[in-house]
């Protein structure tokens, strides 16, 4: 129960996405309709990093997703964590 408990909280901070669960047919199973494949759940990249504000003058450890560094590479660091209500 734990682990299923890590796995929920796996989203990301800045865009708010979470992990989907995919379905994997391959083209033989659909010609056939015989044995199909199970779900399987897929998760964001995740991504673990140290990142300087200068509005603030320190560094925060955050876990964000490659979408969401992208985010704050075009909008600005501060502006995109405070949308995100990470620092006030």
């Amino acid at each position: 129960m734990i682990a299923y408990i890590n796995y929920i909280m796996k989203t990301c901070t800045v865009t708010k996405k979470g992990s989907l669960v995919g379905g994997g047919y391959s083209n033989r199973t659909r010609a056939t309709k015989f044995n199909p494949t199970g779900k399987k759940r897929k998760y964001t990249n995740l991504q673990k990093k140290k990142v300087f504000v200068p509005e603030l003058g320190k560094s925060i450890k955050i876990e964000v997703s490659a979408r969401g560094f992208r985010t704050m590479k075009k909008n600005g660091i501060y502006k995109t964590l405070k949308k995100a209500r990470m620092v006030k």
